[in-house]
């Protein structure tokens, strides 16, 4: 079983931020798996699914603890209420995979190539997303806690009404994010690349950002505060 990290990672905390703690997972050996496709309430304990087309099958409510899943494709895969417990994904890849309401809990999710991904509702804790490019990521209504966005490309990702508590953007791109009525407590922005927010601007109270962003920001500030800039 994956045993969890126990600190943070060090930069967010000497600014006065608490620091995300990061998974550290260990899987066990792994059995390949042999079924036909996934099942309404599954359970997976210690399986790989390598380059499987998991493609419109339906996972819902199931679970996979101590888990590989490689290289697979998700498009339109069912998996809400799904629970992902000290697991690894890798490579894995689709448009529409629906993880609405799952729980996500000790997690890495490697060089991952996602689009229109629905976590809206959902659970994450101690979860690194680490390189890949996700487009228009869904976590409205979501909670994030100890959570790291790393090397990553985040396209119009929609944090609406979300809770997010220690996490951390680290040599990432954030393009059009909406934190429209999200709740940020100890959230490191400054490692982000590229920083660009199309909503909720306000919402920003529990976040640290560098000078450069606060600049880059100054227009969408300016905008939210209704002020007029000229000359």
């Amino acid at each position: 079983m994956a045993r969890r990290a126990s600190g943070g990672t060090g930069r967010a905390g000497g600014a006065g931020v608490k620091g995300a703690r990061r998974p550290e997972v260990r899987l066990p050996a792994l059995e390949p798996f042999a079924g036909g496709g996934l099942e309404p309430d599954g359970d997976y304990d210690g399986v790989e699914f390598r380059e499987l087309d998991l493609a419109g099958q339906d996972g819902a409510g199931a679970r996979f603890m101590d888990c590989a899943l490689t290289e697979c494709a998700l498009d339109g895969a069912g998996l809400r209420h799904a629970r992902v417990l000290d697991s690894v994904l890798t490579g894995v890849r689709g448009v529409g995979t629906d993880l609405a309401e799952a729980t996500l809990r000790d997690v890495e999710l490697a060089e991952a190539r996602l689009g229109g991904t629905q976590l809206y509702g959902a659970v994450l804790e101690r979860v690194l997303i680490r390189g890949g490019k996700i487009d228009f990521l869904n976590l409205r209504q979501a909670r994030l806690r100890d959570v790291v966005f790393q090397g990553c490309v985040l396209v119009e990702p929609d944090f609406g009404g979300a809770r997010l508590e220690r996490v951390e953007f680290v040599d990432c791109a954030v393009k059009g994010a909406d934190f429209t009525a999200a709740t940020l407590t100890d959230v490191d922005l400054r490692g982000a690349a590229e920083l660009g927010i199309a909503a909720g601007v306000d919402r920003l109270s529990g976040a640290v950002i560098s000078m450069s962003q606060l600049l880059d920001l100054a227009p969408v500030l300016a905008g939210q505060l209704g002020i007029r800039v000229e000359g």
